[in-house]
């Protein structure tokens, strides 16, 4: 059992989960050995920041997107975007393997930290932040997110001429894409920091910089309604993305989720599903899966 103050086991907890729902050969997780790194091209006080999320932008007409939402596989969403960030955005995380049992995503804040990011360039911890802010997708492709989303996530932040970006994941696959595209990035030049809550996964790809928050996952950024303690991650970031001397640069944030301790022993635990609660999470995730398989190729 997972102690407290011990990081849960993504991979390996998710690697059980869908063994007993009776999948087959266990999920192949990025790995690499070499992790590129690029320190900062100026101060950061002078460098225009932006922010890399795995949320969705809400879709009319593609069913519950909102705090508390199941997953919905027909809002998830397959190519990069990109969106201003001087518009309020309408985003949600239903699409993704989030902490459903600890977690309502009734604060954007929690996962898409835009808010706190402002208020670092007011307080001038950075120059400004990008015009645009980026949706990276969920994909369980390794080979389309390095070939396609990486490439396009990157053409984006070189033409608003970034300098660093913040990437925030919410559920496991998120943690690799957003890996992923750290890799990416530093190898064309822009520094990055990643802020999530999958460890073992980040730090088996491999990559530059990561905050680890122990929260459960769909709060990345910080904790629920609690503005202070997510503009105090922000600037753990931030210094993080100044500081670090080279990769696989990790800092766990000092901070301890406010909710039921028992989030780690709950999430994607096949030992506490009876039979028949096994067989209907199998029956609601193959419908998923064939919902997904639709929508993509229609965006196809």
């Amino acid at each position: 059992m997972t102690s407290v103050d011990e990081p849960l086991e993504y991979i390996k907890r998710t690697r059980r989960y869908y063994q007993v729902l009776g999948y087959g050969a266990s999920y192949v997780w990025a790995h690499y050995d070499d992790v590129p790194f690029v320190s900062l091209s100026k101060p950061l006080s002078k460098s225009r920041v932006a922010i890399v999320t795995t949320a969705a932008i809400f879709q009319p007409g593609k069913g519950d997107q909102g705090p508390g939402a199941p997953y919905n596989a027909s809002a998830k969403f397959y190519d990069v975007y990109a969106m201003k960030c001087s518009e309020p955005p309408n985003l949600g995380i239903s699409h993704v393997a989030i902490d459903r049992d600890h977690t309502s995503a009734e604060d954007i804040g929690t996962y898409f930290p835009l808010d706190a990011l402002k208020l670092a360039a007011v307080e001038g911890r950075i120059g400004s932040t990008s015009s645009r802010f980026y949706g990276l997708p969920t994909n369980r492709s390794i080979r389309k997110t390095l070939e396609v989303d990486c490439q396009n996530l990157t053409e984006h932040c070189k033409a608003d001429a970034i300098d660093a970006a913040i990437l925030v994941p919410n559920c496991p696959v998120c943690h690799q894409s957003v890996s992923l595209a750290a890799r990416h990035l530093e190898n064309e030049g822009i520094a990055s920091v990643i802020m999530g809550c999958a460890r073992d996964i980040v730090e088996h790809v491999g990559v530059p910089r990561f905050l680890f928050n122990d929260f459960p996952l769909g709060n990345s950024a910080g904790l629920p309604h609690d503005r202070d303690n997510q503009y105090q991650i922000m600037i753990l970031a931030l210094d993080l993305l100044e500081q670090a001397n080279g990769p696989r640069t990790t800092w766990r944030s000092p901070f301890h989720w406010s909710g039921d301790e028992d989030w780690k022993r709950d999430y994607s635990n096949p030992d506490l599903l009876s039979s028949e609660e096994i067989a209907q999470k199998r029956a609601a995730f193959d419908a998923g899966k064939a919902e997904a398989k639709t929508q993509q190729g229609r965006s196809s």
